[in-house]
């Protein structure tokens, strides 16, 4: 993959200065591009280049990859929560006690928070990685009310956290929920660092993480050609490659999409015998359109070949068994994800057998609610066996995977949230 020029640098930007292949450096770029901070990519291919940009011995030197912030300061193979606090984005709870804490800040816990904030409920967002989620890793979204000529994912995302700070809500980032506790009319939250939030109200948002090929090197190639999602800040990165992208549905096409501006060639690859059934009929004209993008059906990524770096793959057709192998540096798998639920069944949250959050309606089987569900009325649609603990976005039984949904729903659960702290 091409370098960005060390010339485009801009006075705001953050260098990024690594070796091609760095799992970290990939972390990193993905982080920044996500949270929409301007940066610029300095791949270094040799030991004299590696002593000169980042100042380090050779392009195997623990302190790569290097990042260079606008006021000069240097940071050695930082943490994504090092960066965090450098960007002046880590902080700690102001408040004692919430009226509402959501968990997770993609499209749902975005507009709960907006929602929130907006009616006057001391609001908290706990997010463990980047504002947006996986809508925050869309190049384009195209089909969201509002923007006819499409939106960023990450743009979106900005503009929703900035609406709902103006509100009054509180985010903290680089921050993950571990456990719960239920009190009566509280839910106390503990994070990964022992932090703990207590809230009358809880919304979980925190969606799904992306699901994985589970072939065995996979691990080894991940930031070194293999990367999970549509993979926006290796865009510029990816001029005149051969790009595979693994999926059918609207995030694969838009991602496939996104690399046909700069690739030489984007193979789509599904399991399926068409587009038709997981894609949107607008990115399937595109797709038909583009004279470098080509779809195979009925196959999928048998083997991963490379050293160090991903250099091909094998795909192998589910109806046939034949096999063939692309060449490529670039791998993006957006094959949908599995719901970040563990935390739930240990405190006895309904989930389904997919791990999903059963709430509403949903909870009944035979007409009746679930043993722990001890309070006179019903749960309200959003709401889930834990009376004040409600779910939202793509974590949730049934939820349409849709950004528009997604919001739709945090701003659903919102209401909800006012209805059961007026009835507790």
């Amino acid at each position: 993959m091409t370098d960005k020029s060390q010339d485009a640098t801009q006075p705001s930007d953050v260098r990024v200065i690594g070796r091609a292949g760095s799992a970290m450096a990939y972390k990193i770029r993905d982080y920044l591009q996500r949270s929409d901070v301007p940066f610029v990519w300095v791949e270094l291919e040799n030991d004299q280049q590696a002593r000169r940009e980042a100042g380090v011995n050779d392009l195997h030197d623990a302190r790569l990859p290097v990042c260079v912030f606008p006021d000069g300061t240097r940071m050695e193979c930082p943490t994504i929560r090092q960066i965090t606090e450098k960007l002046g984005w880590f902080r700690s709870p102001s408040l004692s006690e919430y009226d509402l804490a959501i968990y997770g800040a993609g499209p749902a816990g975005l507009s709960a928070a907006v929602y929130g904030a907006s009616e006057g409920l001391k609001t908290v967002v706990i997010e463990r990685s980047a504002v947006g989620g996986q809508a925050g890793t869309t190049s384009k979204i195209e089909n969201y009310l509002g923007f006819p000529k499409g939106i960023a994912g990450a743009d979106l995302a900005e503009r929703a956290r900035e609406q709902a700070c103006r509100f009054g809500a509180e985010f903290l980032l680089s921050r993950e929920g571990v456990s719960a506790q239920f009190l009566p009319g509280k839910t106390v939250g503990y994070l990964a660092d022992g932090t703990k939030i207590i809230a009358r109200s809880t919304i979980c948002a925190t969606g799904v993480q992306y699901r994985r090929l589970n072939l065995p090197n996979e691990q080894k190639f991940f930031g070194a050609g293999l990367y999970y999602g549509a993979g926006v800040s290796e865009t510029a990165l990816s001029d005149n490659d051969e790009v595979i992208v693994v999926g059918g549905g609207n995030s694969a096409g838009q991602a496939a999409m996104n690399f046909s501006g700069s690739a030489k060639t984007v193979t789509v690859v599904i399991r399926g015998d068409s587009l038709k059934s997981t894609l949107s009929h607008y990115l399937i004209d595109r797709i038909n359109a583009a004279s470098n993008v080509r779809v195979i059906c009925n196959t999928e990524v048998a083997e991963l070949h490379g050293d160090p770096m991903l250099q091909s793959v094998t795909l192998t057709n589910n109806k046939t068994g034949e096999k063939q192998n692309l060449s490529t540096k670039g791998l993006f798998i957006c094959i949908g994800g599995v719901p970040q639920t563990d935390w739930a069944a240990q405190v006895g949250i309904m989930r389904d057998e997919a791990g999903y959050l059963v709430t509403g309606p949903d909870m009944l089987k035979e007409g009746h609610l679930p043993e722990s569900w001890l309070l006179d009325r019903q749960p309200y649609y959003l709401e889930t066996n834990i009376p004040g603990m409600f779910a939202a976005g793509d974590v949730r039984h049934g939820a349409v995977k849709r950004c528009a949904s997604a919001v739709g729903e945090g701003a659903m659960a919102v209401t909800l949230v006012l209805r059961y702290l007026v009835d507790s």
